[in-house]
């Protein structure tokens, strides 16, 4: 992740210097070895910005590791938050935080490799609820007609892959196109050709991909 060395050396010099706040010949002793040391005292609101700058570059990563998972939000049901384009790095969101272990590491590696290619990864889905599924399935037979038609597109929650937490959806298209060609490489796999959005972990990373499913009816 992307640590700010300038911290770290605030922090290591404040737990050496515990008399900071002395006056007289302690306070210019410590401000002398500071000096040598580089360690430039930096005000809150240059490190509230600081910290604002390292979100923004790698799309939350830095944010997402420093929230525990107790905090995950909408653990009831894995929907995404209005308004909101999830990284895999947002863990607090349990669409993410709740995806299997391997997978999210998967994901989050090829995300940052695919950063560098000028690729940003969104996931557009992970984990659900049960219920979530089950709501997915039913509106999907009511825009298909039929249970059988909509099985092509979802599955029951008892054979869905993302109610385990063992599937991701990404996009936008061209992150799923990146993923297709590369994913093998993270042992990331697209599962169905008519989703090129589904993935899931079904090689061994620098292996080699199954062909896909048809569809979600296998």
């Amino acid at each position: 992740m992307h640590d700010d060395p300038t911290e770290k050396h605030s922090a290591r010099a404040a737990r050496r210097f515990p008399g900071r706040t002395a006056t007289g010949a302690g306070a210019a002793a410590a401000l002398a070895l500071a000096v040598i040391w580089g360690v430039t005292p930096r005000s809150e609101p240059d490190a509230q910005a600081t910290a604002a700058a390292d979100h923004d570059r790698v799309g939350g990563e830095a944010a997402a590791e420093a929230t525990p998972e107790a905090t995950l939000e909408d653990t009831d049901s894995g929907d995404l938050p209005d308004g909101r384009e999830l990284t895999p790095f947002d863990t607090r969101y349990s669409a993410v935080g709740r995806l299997d272990g391997r997978l999210l590491k998967a994901v989050q590696k090829a995300a940052r490799d695919a950063r560098e290619d000028g690729i940003e990864l969104r996931v557009t889905s992970g984990w659900r609820s049960k219920a979530h599924q089950q709501r997915l399935l039913d509106e999907a037979i009511e825009k298909h007609g039929s249970a059988e038609k909509a099985r092509q597109f979802v599955n029951t929650p008892q054979k869905s892959t993302h109610v385990s937490g063992k599937a991701v959806d990404i996009g936008p298209t061209d992150a799923d196109d990146w993923l297709i060609r590369n994913g093998s490489d993270y042992g990331l796999c697209q599962v169905y050709n008519n989703e090129m959005w589904h993935f899931e972990l079904l090689t061994t990373p620098g292996g080699t991909c199954p062909p896909p499913l048809s569809n979600a009816a296998g």
